[in-house]
């Protein structure tokens, strides 16, 4: 490990509105703070929203700015990552910003049934071999309902045309009923309710935008309670994902090839 990592891990001890659980939770365990972020952490009433797989957490910062009404915390098990983030909200004095260091899978654990009031999933991994590991997979959606409040809203942005449509056929298959859906979120601002978050752009979606690649925007309430099918069906991957970041082969795909079987 670089010393740079080991520096950042080191202050990321230090740094106010950090709390750190990066090792698998024991089955009986759950954080302190469980049902007390309002309380203990934001001194405060206000919706709790999350970003999972907030990386540098810079979407949790510009969310935090733009919307002083709301509670973030960002997610992520990369501490090097987070550190970016962690270090501009004490610079800028964000007291409605926090990020938490723990797997995702283990959320349950950190957050009562109803403490959540919105999850924002942005630029996750696409997972394209393995249905269980996407972000937007029906086992994901179950326990995310644990923690959310009844309606609480989903919103994902992608890159990615294969989890775009994965995730729109998973809520068209479960009858969700989408309050946005979009392949070019910058080119149909419309579809957006609040419009402040267009001008929030990671440094990664800054590049993709760049490469000629659209943005893609779904989001949709989970209604309590729920019961969720995984649709059966084949996508067409992202080809393009085969080549480095710096080389876009097919920058024009937007709705990939949906082949549906036995839905």
């Amino acid at each position: 490990m670089g010393k740079n990592k080991l520096k950042k891990f080191k202050e990321m001890e230090t740094l106010e509105g950090v709390y750190q659980y990066p090792f698998k939770v024991m089955s009986d365990d759950v954080c302190p703070l469980r049902g007390k972020w309002r309380e203990e952490v934001f001194h405060n009433e206000n919706p709790i929203v999350l970003e999972l797989g907030c990386g540098k957490g810079e979407y949790t910062i510009g969310l935090a700015q733009r919307f002083p009404g709301k509670n973030f915390i960002g997610i992520d098990i990369k501490g090097a990552r987070m550190w970016t983030g962690a270090k501009q909200r004490c610079e800028l004095g964000l007291t409605n910003a926090a990020f938490l260091r723990t797997n995702i899978e283990l959320l349950d654990r950190f957050f009562l049934a109803g403490e959540v009031d919105e999850i924002w999933i942005t630029f996750p991994d696409p997972q394209m071999k393995r249905v269980r590991k996407r972000l937007t997979a029906t086992n994901f959606m179950h326990l995310y309902s644990k923690i959310l409040r009844p309606e609480g809203i989903i919103h994902l942005k992608t890159d990615s045309p294969f989890l775009y449509t994965y995730t729109h056929i998973m809520a068209e298959h479960n009858g969700l009923k989408t309050i946005a859906d979009t392949t070019d979120l910058y080119g149909n601002p419309d579809v957006v309710g609040e419009r402040d978050i267009l001008n929030i752009k990671t440094f990664y979606e800054q590049q993709w935008l760049s490469r000629g690649l659209t943005i893609k925007y779904i989001a949709f309430p989970l209604p309590q309670p729920l019961e969720l099918a995984e649709p059966d069906v084949e996508i067409e991957p992202d080809t393009y994902r085969s080549f480095s970041r710096g080389e876009l082969q097919c920058p024009e795909l937007c709705n990939p090839k949906v082949t549906y079987k036995n839905v």
